[in-house]
């Protein structure tokens, strides 16, 4: 047998026309998203804030290194550019100067290589590892300077020392010389500590606000989506199997919420990040940002190749699933006629193929990750790598500082953990795209029996129920006449039986009277008015059928009685007590209140009718429509409801549908149906005369009661 759910369109890869739909339902919480918005730019500038306090932290108080002026040496013979640095430091106001020398930090400025190899080969530029810095008067610092003028250098403040003179001192003197740079590192942590809180903060608000969107546009999405199928046709719900429907409910909106909360979101916040590093990158050096790069194209290319393989992968992997979960509720459903007729083996071994095809269909989406992620992480690598030769170089060459080359490092590995992560991501967009697309179609599907309806039956005046089928024809399927010119009259009060063959045609009587079906053509009228012109509310409202499979909701008695009307307790009691169903009510163990568990399987099918009787009384109908009402009760239960139908449906229009011809001898008027036309009409002693259809279709019946 075919899979059902394996038919299906399994994955859309991306379609921009149901992004947009899903973006769609995001209109009426825009407050909220300007609110996650906002939480993400600042977790963004939180994140990338990191490594450069990091960079601070390191180039201007840990590892701090300075390009070293001689402003006593002549500048002359130099190029213009030599000479604009050097004019350029002149102004530049954190410079410190100490003696002959001209200190600047070197995360101040960068000078190129032609203009340091020029500088330094006219003795303006000294190539020693000082340490600058400055000191307050009074300061132990400055004691320490004034007491060892042979290895400081000063003036008015300011004051250095080559950097391995300054580590041979005593560790409480190098602690008060560099306590601005300890002030300076205790201050950027707590600056840390603040931004990460922030983040913190910023990141639980952006996952609340971000799920709460989600959860309430699939609040939304699943309200419209069973508002819509409700009011679809039988048709319609005959072709779509009530697995599938809520399978769109609920798997299918879970999918667009995955996309809210998982995808978007985090697609949004990924690349928002990915912008932000590479401009980072390049303010803090755009040649060492050039170098990183180098390794991007490649990475792109493996990841295009790996979408392209997850997206068959996940194809594959879905319609195994399909096939899997098919065949499982069909033979679970089934299982007892696989054990009757002992096809447990074949079960087993059709079931051990579709499991084996799931199984090599899981391992290659397990492939795609697990061959993308490590080659990505090696780019990641070797991006590390190449920061480390050519900033390491550039560190020598005093071109870039450490604490800028460990910004990069770390910046990188920023930019590439999305990067690592856009398979996953790819997977649920693709789930969110199938999903969306078939919850799109079933939103988009409108099968809805039309309710023009402009007239009232009513008029101020009570329904006489007087039904009229003027020439009916009905097909379910086109081509396959079911009704074939059907006509016949039941007047107000008449009890009318119809009888026949199965397939005859009588339930669809019921299906085109209440407008669970449309005809194909011809015309049904109650009391003169063509039911198409009656709303459908108040036609079914007035017609009311008690169908052959009793159908009760999972509630209490009260409930399924009564059934949305505003009735009071005694009001359902007089409507069971009509078709005798108080009796077996009240010795229930909570009465009226006792809770019916799904099909009402914790009391009997006989009084699972009983109750569905009960429910068409309380509403009170002008027709009621007997469908195969007593079929289900024994004999003692049959007679206590024909005696509740004789009494209560005194005055009132019914049709009653039934193979067991007993029950319907003393009806006003029997209509036989064969292949979807009357073929004889009267009461019960006529018909057997005729020795027509009814009365071979008793002597069959009674033969086989007999016997």
């Amino acid at each position: 047998m075919a899979d059902f759910f394996a038919s299906e369109e399994v994955v859309k890869s991306y379609d921009s026309k149901i992004t947009l739909r899903i973006l769609a339902c995001l209109k009426p919480y825009k407050p909220l998203i300007a609110f996650t918005l906002i939480a993400l730019v600042f977790t963004t500038l939180g994140e990338l804030a990191v490594p450069l306090l990091q960079q601070r932290v390191i180039d201007d108080a840990i590892v701090v290194r300075f390009h070293v002026i001689n402003t006593r040496m002549p500048r002359v013979n130099l190029s213009d550019e030599s000479s604009s640095t050097l004019s350029f430091f002149d102004d530049y106001d954190n410079s410190i100067r100490a003696g002959d020398f001209l200190f600047i930090p070197l995360g101040a400025h960068r000078m190129s290589s032609a203009t340091e190899t020029e500088l330094e080969a006219a003795g303006i530029l000294d190539k020693r590892d000082w340490y600058a810095f400055r000191y307050e008067s009074g300061s132990p610092a400055e004691e320490i300077v004034r007491a060892r003028p042979g290895i400081f250098i000063s003036r008015l403040g300011e004051a250095a020392v080559l950097r391995s003179d300054l580590y041979r001192l005593p560790v409480s003197e190098i602690a008060a010389i560099r306590a601005a740079d300890i002030t300076f590192i205790i201050r950027t942590v707590i600056i840390l500590i603040i931004i990460l809180c922030i983040v913190f903060f910023f990141t639980f608000v952006q996952t609340y606000s971000t799920t709460l969107i989600g959860q309430k546009v699939m609040k939304d999405i699943r309200l419209d989506l069973f508002t819509k199928t409700q009011s679809q046709s039988s048709a319609f719900l005959s072709k779509h199997p009530v697995g599938r429907i809520v399978t769109r409910l609920t798997g299918d909106v879970e999918t667009i919420n995955e996309f809210f909360s998982q995808v978007l979101v985090s697609f949004i916040k990924d690349v928002s990040v990915m912008i932000g590093v590479l401009i980072t990158l390049f303010i803090l050096s755009p040649t060492l940002a050039f170098a990183s790069l180098l390794t991007l194209p490649p990475v792109l290319v493996i990841t295009g190749i790996s979408r392209i393989k997850a997206r068959d992968a996940f194809r594959k992997q879905r319609t195994a699933s399909a096939r899997v979960n098919s065949y499982l509720s069909e033979r679970l459903a089934g299982i007892q006629v696989v054990q009757l007729f002992g096809g447990e083996k074949k079960s087993e071994r059709e079931f051990a193929e579709r499991n084996e095809e799931l199984l090599k269909a899981r391992l290659g989406e397990m492939y795609v990750f697990a061959s993308f992620r490590p080659l990505v992480q090696w780019f990641s690598v070797l991006t590390t790598g190449i920061i480390l030769v050519v900033g390491g170089n550039m560190i020598l060459n005093l071109n870039l500082s450490l604490g800028t080359m460990i910004a990069f490092i770390n910046l990188v590995g920023m930019f590439y953990d999305p990067l690592m992560n856009i398979a996953e991501k790819y997977t649920l967009l693709q789930s969110a795209m199938a999903g969306g697309e078939r919850v799109w179609q079933l939103m988009d599907t409108d099968e809805r029996i039309p309710d023009n309806g402009t007239r009232s039956l009513e008029s101020g005046l009570p329904l006489r129920g007087h039904i009229q089928f003027d020439n009916v024809h009905f097909s379910y399927i086109q081509g396959e006449e079911v009704l074939k010119g059907l006509t016949f009259n039941v007047n107000p009060g008449e009890m009318a039986a119809i009888v026949g063959y199965t397939g005859a045609g009588k339930t669809t009587i019921i299906n085109v009277l209440t407008r669970l079906w449309d005809i194909d053509s011809g015309d049904i009228r109650l009391d003169g008015v063509g039911i198409k012109d009656i709303t459908l509310p108040e036609l079914r409202r007035n017609c009311l059928p008690v169908l052959q499979d009793v159908f009760l909701f999972s509630g209490t008695v009260s409930e399924n009685i009564s059934l949305g009307l505003p009735l009071t307790k005694e009001q359902v009691e007089e409507a069971a007590k009509a078709v005798h169903a108080h009796e077996f009510i009240t010795r229930l163990e909570n009465g009226y209140d006792t809770i019916l568990s799904e099909g009402a399987t914790n009391i009997s099918s006989g009084q699972r009718q009983l109750i569905s009787f009960a429910r068409v009384i309380a509403h009170d109908p002008s027709v009621v429509i007997l469908d195969e009402a007593t079929s289900s009760v024994d004999t003692e239960t049959e007679r206590l409801i024909q005696l509740g139908i004789q009494k209560v449906l005194s005055g009132r229009t019914s049709i009653v549908i039934a193979h067991r011809l007993s029950t319907i001898r003393h009806a006003d008027r029997i209509l036989v149906l064969t292949g979807g036309q009357l073929v004889e009409e009267g009461k019960h002693e006529e018909l057997i005369a005729k020795e027509g259809l009814y009365a071979g279709l008793y002597k069959l019946q009674y033969a086989e009661e007999q016997y």
